[in-house]
């Protein structure tokens, strides 16, 4: 008999702890660890910070779903993992031994590398559904006296897709509130160029996102860091491509949402052979960890190199489709391990991305997500904003009922056929 942690219930760790049942033997027990025993739909946070959404409609208590699966539900934070004795020590004075481990932590949000950016400072955020609600305060302040607003992501962020959804989504509810004509906007972003995404584009982002933006009066600032943040004020610097700064630029803002940089969480960070210096979690191809071989990672606290260079670091993001390829093949090898078999799947890392734009949006498909692809398609429309509500709907319905069916896997196979993805969603 095998005991497998998984640590972490987001969208990879609670589809992990699904797979996993299927996967192991019957003898073999599960237990996921994780701080909060609610999942947020992250995705849905955007709207929640609009009131579109409110917090009960996108939240699911895990408890009650992993008990029906027969999974061990612990709702307390870790320590600190020590390695080398297979164990995690919680923050309740208990420790849990595991035989075999999945990280799935998510990443560390790392607004402290800015001066007063974050919840905490004087921006907004929708990484969590907490900086959603407290988002979605300060926007009904704002929206009794407007200004200008600045949207973007800092030096080192790697999930971009979040930033242009919530730009384009508050200027649909700035328009509807018949305030946008009194609302400057500004989307500030370390990529060398709109669309690139940390992933150097996906079809024709570039040229989709920059006409949308034109065609809303937004302006937009690439290639620039976040210097510091006050009341009221943000100081940037363009950078060239030479790499010199161009000069520092004071932005007035009534509102601003910044997405941070991400780090690994510290109860994983640090441990030589496990963790690279931003504390993301090394893995091999078939996400397992070479110093510590019963340790796999899954989601975005995993370890992956930049594209290449740019003038500001970008990070790379963990889209959905990526980390449900890392889950199945994560249960398949451990599946295998524990019946004295060695690993041998690996997960497909492709880019499936619906992105709302609030009354249209746009959706791309990379196979695989690092270039260069076999596929690398992107297209926009109303029906990419119908399609997310779909997505939502689908997404949290799976999590509330502990299903392992792979959303992501089976709308890229209907990218077979690119041009009937349309009618698919539309349908």
């Amino acid at each position: 008999m095998a005991h497998v942690v998984v640590l972490g219930a987001g969208l990879g760790g609670s589809i992990m702890a699904y797979e996993l049942r299927e996967k192991l033997r019957p003898e073999d027990t599960i237990t996921v660890v994780t701080k909060d025993p609610v999942y947020h739909f992250v995705p849905s946070n955007p709207w929640i910070a609009v009131g579109w959404r409110e917090r009960e409609d996108i939240s699911i208590d895990l408890a009650p779903v992993m008990a029906k699966k027969g999974i061990a539900f612990k709702a307390v934070a870790a320590e600190k993992l020590i390695a080398e004795e297979n164990r995690i020590a919680l923050t309740d004075g208990t420790s849990v031994s595991y035989d075999y481990l999945v990280i799935a932590t998510g990443p560390e949000l790392a607004f402290d590398e800015i001066e007063g950016l974050g919840p905490e400072g004087f921006t907004q955020s929708v990484c969590h559904v907490d900086h959603a609600v407290k988002a979605r305060d300060a926007f009904e302040a704002f929206c009794k006296n407007p200004g200008p607003v600045i949207i973007g992501a800092a030096q080192g962020a790697s999930c971009f897709g979040p930033a242009y959804e919530f730009m384009f989504i508050l200027e649909t509810e700035l328009r509807r509130r018949k305030i946008r004509d009194r609302v400057p906007m500004t989307f500030v972003s370390p990529e060398p160029y709109v669309g690139h995404l940390g992933l150097d584009g996906v079809g024709d982002t570039k040229g989709l996102l920059e006409s949308d933006m034109r065609g809303k009066h937004i302006k937009w600032m690439t290639s620039t860091k976040v210097k510091k943040v006050e009341a009221g004020q943000m100081t940037v610097e363009e950078i060239g491509e030479d790499g010199v700064g161009k000069g520092e630029k004071v932005l007035p803002f009534g509102f601003a949402m910044m997405l941070p940089a991400f780090r690994g969480i510290k109860p994983v960070a640090g441990i030589a052979g496990l963790s690279n210096p931003r504390g993301f979690t090394i893995v091999d191809k078939h996400q397992r960890n070479t110093a510590f071989p019963n340790i796999f990672a899954v989601g975005v606290c995993v370890a992956i190199p930049p594209m290449g260079p740019t003038p500001v670091p970008c990070g790379v993001p963990k889209t959905g489709f990526m980390i449900e390829s890392m889950v199945t093949a994560t249960a398949h090898n451990i599946g295998a391990l524990v019946r004295g078999k060695e690993p041998d799947k690996v997960g497909t890392w492709n880019a499936v991305c619906l992105a709302d734009f609030g009354d249209s949006g746009i959706a791309f498909v990379a196979q695989p997500q690092i270039p260069p692809r076999n596929v690398n398609w992107s297209s926009s429309g109303k029906w990419v904003h119908m399609a997310k509500i779909g997505f939502e709907k689908y997404f949290i319905r799976k999590i509330r009922k502990g299903t392992s069916e792979p959303f992501y896997e089976s709308l890229a196979l209907k990218v077979l056929g690119i041009d009937k993805l349309k009618e698919t969603f539309k349908g």
